[in-house]
């Protein structure tokens, strides 16, 4: 059973055209042979050591990760920084890797559509599209109308445990339909979202711009992590190669290394 890793970048992009990507942003293939063999693919959010020690752990091929090992231009590979250790040690194992950023964000399905999934959205459209199906968020209704606090609870049960936790702007008791969603940092979004979600659920939400949100528009915020909520995409992104290239050409697993930099939550009883 293999696959080599210029068919599995054209799966990939088939899926998530590299046109699609922002200007700002660094996709594609990083390293590795176009002809080389593949036989195992890891998906992951981040490319760092952690998760290179897993494919070669678990005989992975290659790798592919949702966020660039690169997003600026560097003047030496060195293994004397964390990303120069990524670099050599996947080419001295003979591993490919292939970042599928802000494509697979706008991509129809992407990683918001995982998200909106996760909330039970249906019929959703992108809240910032520039043009035809596809952009950047979604928006869409709940399949039965919900209140805050029960939302929130299913994104519990929906998104992997992480350090960071769940943070919820809004009365838990507030019913919500209308729901707006953005896989990873969402809080660019907040004006063009304004009044016309009930609930926005995204990633690194900052202190005034959450509270201006609140303040202006009323609307309810919950924060997730940008690790987990970007993580969901994975496993579709995985089965998605599979059912393009054939289960008996490549097989596929998923990381479940919590790769976000919180390492520890700490509070107190009130």
């Amino acid at each position: 059973m293999t696959s080599t890793v210029g068919r599995v970048v054209a799966g990939l992009e088939r899926r998530s055209p590299p046109e699609l990507a922002s200007d700002w942003d660094a996709v594609g293939l990083v390293c590795g042979d176009p002809a080389a063999s593949v036989s195992r693919v890891l998906f992951a959010v981040d490319p760092v050591m952690a998760v290179v020690d897993e494919a070669m752990a678990t005989g992975a091929d290659m790798i592919v990760t949702h966020h660039p090992l690169f997003l600026r231009g560097v003047h030496s590979v060195a293994p004397v920084t964390p990303k120069g250790r990524v670099v050599h040690t996947l080419i001295g194992h003979g591993i490919a890797l292939y970042c599928a950023h802000t494509n697979a964000d706008h991509a129809r399905p992407g990683v918001s559509d995982a998200l909106a999934a996760a909330c039970g959205l249906t019929r959703t459209t992108a809240i910032d599209p520039p043009g035809g199906d596809v952009g950047t968020g979604r928006v869409g209704d709940l399949d039965a109308p919900a209140t805050l606090g029960e939302l929130a609870g299913r994104l519990v049960d929906a998104l992997p445990v992480t350090e960071h936790g769940i943070r919820i702007a809004g009365d838990l008791d507030s019913p919500v339909r209308r729901v707006a969603v953005c896989g990873g940092a969402g809080d660019s979004l907040l004006e063009i979202v304004g009044d016309s979600a009930d609930v926005y659920v995204t990633g690194d939400l900052r202190h005034h711009r959450a509270q201006d949100h609140l303040l202006t528009t009323g609307k309810a915020l919950i924060d997730v992590p940008h690790w987990a909520a970007e993580w969901l995409w994975l496993p579709d992104a995985a089965s998605a190669l599979v059912a393009d290239l054939g289960a008996d050409s490549v097989a596929t697993s998923v990381s479940a290394i919590d790769t976000s930099p919180w390492t520890a939550h700490l509070g107190r009883n009130q």
